[in-house]
């Protein structure tokens, strides 16, 4: 099991730019694919993008594909999302989960691990 610490989540104007980070601890992070969901109000977790366990390969959904970028510092058991040209529509709690094994999926129950979440708030 691993646990995942979010952070950096905050409130931005649209066309603006966040980092979360998700520092993870336990058991070997190293081994663990990677990944961010987020949910908003009223709405189902949605799968935003992941990273292979050695950060090789990443994966995205469409609607963030091009202004989102998901990398990981293993060195430091850190996965980042960096989040540019925020839209109003990206407002939602983000969080960070983990997998045992290399592939990343896209649906919420194959990961093993979640984060607390932290808040992104995106303002027009």
């Amino acid at each position: 099991q691993v646990q995942l610490v979010e952070s950096g989540g905050g409130s931005v104007q649209a066309g603006g730019s966040l980092r979360l980070s998700c520092v993870a601890s336990g058991r070997t992070p190293s081994r663990y694919a990677m990944g961010w969901f987020r949910q908003a109000p009223g709405k189902e977790r949605e799968f935003v993008g992941g990273i292979s366990r050695s950060g090789g390969n990443t994966y995205y959904a469409d609607s963030v594909k091009g202004r989102f970028t998901i990398s990981r510092d293993n060195d430091k058991n850190t996965a980042y999302l960096q989040m540019n040209s925020l839209k109003p529509e990206d407002t939602a709690v983000y969080y960070c989960v983990a997998r045992a094994g290399m592939a990343v999926t896209t649906t919420p129950v194959s990961y093993d691990d979640w984060g607390q979440g932290t808040q992104v708030t995106v303002s027009s």
